[in-house]
């Protein structure tokens, strides 16, 4: 299968999403429910609804978590061929099941005593795959936060999918703010950009000293991740094989890992 000309585009307006996420800040106090633009009881708008719908093809093929149905932008959609600038809407990252999420999301559906009974925060959801394995495994609160307002509609079309009542969903920047009360936070291939990954370095260790949060970082592995300084206060959990339509989708990447970060001077300079 030739490598999709949408996911070349996606991964070329990385950058400015990456200036989306530093520009979008949040508010001085972001809790469970203040912070929550969608959850079960929120209607969907019928005609987004139907677009991404008529839009996405339902899978569960090709990554590592068939238990999980997702809509995602494949090459039976119509958008697939068409150019990209017709989709109506911000560019779809979330319409991609990328490889760091996987890998979150395969280690949490294996490992279920890393979210059961906890709250996790899933930042930079996209297509919410992370935070539903979370449900799935037993994690006691889960908020998940895409800046993107229609990523945020396909999560709750993923999780009906799943046959899950939606988790709270926030569209807000909330790097840089208040750090939350969170058990855990789980963020996968969001270290695509230097500015950002530092505001993401600061963030995650901030939680840390303040709220004693553990966090799990998924990556296959990208550059701008392991020449970035966060790489030397990371611990390898796990490695997992990717299936070869996701390697295909990723110019040839192998495998995906696992990353716990435990800053060595998360008491300091925070």
């Amino acid at each position: 299968m030739a490598f999709c000309g949408w996911k070349r585009l996606l991964l070329g307006r990385q950058n400015t999403f990456a200036k989306a996420w530093r520009s979008r800040r949040g508010g001085p106090s972001l809790r469970w429910k203040r912070c929550c633009h969608w959850s079960a009881s929120k209607s969907l708008d019928p005609e987004v609804r139907a677009f991404l719908e008529e839009n996405t093809e339902v899978t569960s093929s090709g990554h590592l978590t068939p238990e999980i149905r997702l809509r995602l932008l494949t090459p039976r959609c119509r958008f697939w061929r068409e150019k990209p600038d017709l989709w109506p809407y911000g560019d779809p990252f979330w319409a991609i099941y990328w490889p760091g999420g996987q890998a979150l999301s395969r280690y949490i559906l294996d490992n279920p005593r890393v979210v059961k009974g906890r709250s996790v925060l899933d930042l930079g959801s996209g297509c919410g795959a992370t935070a539903i394995a979370a449900v799935m495994s037993g994690a006691s609160q889960v908020l998940a936060n895409d800046i993107d307002p229609i990523a945020g509609m396909a999560m709750i079309l993923n999780c009906e999918l799943n046959h899950l009542n939606p988790f709270p969903i926030t569209i807000k920047n909330i790097i840089n703010s208040e750090a939350g009360n969170w058990d855990l936070i789980v963020l996968g291939d969001m270290f695509y950009d230097e500015q950002l990954a530092d505001g993401l370095h600061h963030w995650l260790r901030k939680c840390i000293k303040i709220q004693q949060t553990e966090v799990l970082i998924g990556d296959p592995g990208r550059h701008q991740f392991l020449s970035h300084s966060i790489h030397s206060q990371l611990h390898k959990v796990i490695e997992y094989s990717l299936p070869e339509y996701t390697r295909q989708e990723n110019n040839g990447l192998t495998s995906s890992i696992v990353w716990s970060y435990q800053p060595s001077n998360s008491l300091e300079n925070c």
